[in-house]
């Protein structure tokens, strides 16, 4: 009988791991590149690389530091892929890997007296807008310019906690895990990111009424 049990349990093991693999393609992808397979870490790295970059611009506020700190994400998870739990959401430990990236990415520029708000007043937070009608390249673009000048006005822990929360669309509870921070720090820091949001918005529009 426990022979027949230990069987049955690895039956059981065996048809989960199938079944999370048919339901998600990254399973298999991700077991090929822990093996070694070049070539699936590629393509695992070409399905994120939009979203990491996008991540990491709207962390770090320019589009250079992004494409940089993409580069150095994806350097750790080749690094640290082995260590990575396939019952694990490969997501948020991806994610974890671009915030703590873009945080040392901010501890450096912060030691080199730069800042996100002085690279907002020198101009240098932008985002390449691709879009072939002028007029709604023009509307793009100044969105998500008052969204990065509104990003600005956050603390980096607000910043962080907001973008993942409302931006990425991530449950509270991830956020607080990729963060390291409890849901209740994490709602509190994102209750104060929205009032902030809310307020700059306000002020922005109450300006270019009056022009």
């Amino acid at each position: 009988m426990p022979g027949e049990m230990a069987e049955f349990v690895l039956r059981a093991d065996n048809l989960n791991l199938v079944t999370a693999a048919a339901a998600d393609p990254h399973v298999r992808l991700i077991a090929r590149a822990q093996a070694g397979d070049r070539a699936a870490f590629d393509q695992l790295m070409i399905r994120h690389e939009q979203r990491v970059v996008a991540l990491a611009w709207r962390l770090l506020g320019s589009p250079e530091d992004a494409r940089d700190a993409a580069q150095e994400a994806f350097l750790r998870v080749y690094k640290h892929l082995h260590r990575y739990d396939p019952a694990q959401d490969f997501n948020g430990w991806l994610y974890r890997i671009v915030v703590n990236v873009c945080r040392d990415q901010q501890r450096k520029r912060g030691r080199q007296g730069l800042s996100f708000e002085a690279e907002l007043a020198a101009g240098n937070v932008r985002e390449p807008v691709s879009c072939d009608d002028a007029e709604a390249a023009a509307l793009l673009a100044q969105e998500r310019a008052l969204i990065q000048r509104a990003l600005a006005c956050l603390s980096e822990q607000e910043r962080r906690a907001l973008v993942l929360r409302d931006l990425e669309g991530l449950p509270t509870a991830e956020v607080a895990r990729i963060l390291g921070s409890s849901p209740t720090t994490v709602r509190s820091q994102i209750s104060v990111a929205r009032a902030k949001i809310r307020a700059f918005r306000e002020r922005w529009l109450n300006a270019k009424g009056k022009r």
